[in-house]
């Protein structure tokens, strides 16, 4: 079953047209009428669209639809590119603790503070964040450098203090990235 969900909010007789053509369509649609309904509806999908004709309805994936009548070809083909987006939104966005990872603009983002990283600075962060323990000097040259063990550099603790130094500056926060004894860690 896809994971795609298109939401008809209040527009029963598009709902009816699109529910016919359901077994020719890429996502699951669902018919919702009440608000309080939507907005629990929306908790459980990571991928959803809706549809509506309420001008004033306040969700980021919502498309209204007050010009009617429609070409419902155009109408399918717009809400499979918002789905592309979206895809492609999700995965660009890393979670990490309270901040988010935009890989696309290579940003940092918490409560609405921004901070510009670099490439390595993202994969730094990213790789740091997938291991649970502590990663060493050694194990960061081969992984996000791809430096060989035996060279003698100062590569990863320079660029390590630079990040901590730009994360303390913009966010307050000396504890994202913390050293042991045994190396590296995101907190």
């Amino acid at each position: 079953m896809s994971n795609q969900n298109l939401i008809i909010y209040k527009f029963l007789s598009l709902y009816h047209i699109l529910d016919e053509l359901s077994s020719n369509l890429n996502f699951k649609i669902v018919k919702i009428e009440n608000e309080n309904i939507l907005n629990d509806q929306v908790k459980d999908f990571n991928n959803y669209i809706i549809i509506t004709k309420n001008k004033n309805l306040n969700f980021p994936n919502a498309i209204c639809i007050d010009n009617l009548p429609l070409n419902i070809f155009k109408l399918i083909e717009k809400i499979n590119i918002s789905f592309l987006k979206n895809q492609f939104s999700n995965q660009s966005q890393i979670k990490i603790n309270n901040y988010i990872i935009d890989l696309n603009s290579r940003e940092i983002i918490s409560e609405n503070k921004k901070l510009k990283l670099t490439e390595k600075e993202v994969d730094i962060i990213i790789y740091l964040s997938k291991n649970k323990e502590p990663i060493s000097v050694n194990e960061l040259q081969k992984k996000v450098w791809s430096y060989q063990s035996d060279i003698e550099t100062h590569t990863v603790e320079t660029h390590i203090y630079r990040l901590r130094k730009k994360i303390f500056d913009t966010f307050d926060n000396s504890n994202f990235i913390i050293s042991k004894k045994n190396g590296y860690q995101v907190k």
